[in-house]
């Protein structure tokens, strides 16, 4: 029994940190003012260092979230990993690693400066803060259409409290996943690249995580045509991946699965 409250509180615990974490991350990315300095932000804050070694050290963080996040989440990784971890704390380390990752990246960012554009009209820059949230408000909306508790390994903790594994969840193809393949992501990029105040840091911080969701999503798909083979082939073929309209939106044929990564 203290095993299972272990797996429970660790599932718990990790959740908030993860929550923690998410929340800087929109306010690292946005400049947010929120009443009080934020330590770090992706233009302000940081260490300092030459122009050519800040776009290394910056590369190498986003590279580093990019692999943990892109190995640690293929289905050949995690049959060897529950050798070695139980089942039901598998997800929520997954959740811990990708956090700490992101951590790591808010400490060691190096801001560089220099603009791409500059928006000055008061209600242009609202406009793009306004998209920017938008892009946020997705992001955590789709969790909770494919199942919030299971993707960041609460319900696993859960289920392992009351003695039982926590099964895969039933994958559907829920309202926004109807016209694109991944709303979530599309969430990610607009909260990213959605500023007033597009610097040459923040180029490389949006250009460089655009760079990882292009490579995570034609992996995710691979893995997802393994397991349901023609039936997300054909979905694939009638919903873009990123922009509605993009393609046929018609409804998919019965069967058609989405699942989290």
């Amino acid at each position: 029994m203290a095993r299972r409250w272990f797996v429970f509180a660790y599932s718990v615990v990790v959740y908030l940190v993860f929550f923690a974490t998410i929340c800087y991350l929109m306010a690292f990315a946005g400049n947010w003012d929120v009443g009080w300095r934020l330590p770090r932000s992706v233009d302000a804050g940081g260490p300092s260092a030459p122009i050519a070694a800040a776009v290394v050290i910056n590369l190498a963080l986003i590279g580093l979230f990019g692999l943990q996040h892109t190995i640690m989440a293929r289905p050949g990784f995690k049959m060897w990993w529950t050798q070695w971890i139980p089942r039901s704390m598998e997800r929520s380390t997954f959740v811990l690693v990708a956090s700490l990752c992101f951590i790591l990246l808010f400490w060691q960012w190096r801001p560089i400066g220099g603009y791409l554009w500059h928006v000055e009209s008061a209600i242009g820059r609202r406009m793009l803060i306004g998209l920017s949230l938008l892009g946020w408000a997705t992001l955590f909306f789709t969790t909770y259409l494919i199942n919030h508790f299971h993707l960041f390994g609460l319900q696993q903790g859960w289920e392992a409290l009351r003695g039982r594994e926590a099964g895969e969840p039933r994958f559907t193809k829920p309202i926004l996943y109807r016209y694109v393949r991944h709303p979530m992501m599309l969430g990610i990029l607009l909260g990213m690249w959605a500023t007033p105040d597009m610097t040459m840091g923040h180029l490389l911080f949006a250009g460089g995580f655009t760079v990882y969701v292009i490579i995570g999503v034609h992996l995710e798909e691979q893995d997802l045509l393994r397991v349901h083979g023609p039936a997300y082939e054909e979905y694939r073929r009638t919903v873009p991946m990123f922009l509605p309209g993009l393609g046929l939106a018609r409804q998919a044929a019965p069967g058609d699965m989405r699942r989290p990564e």
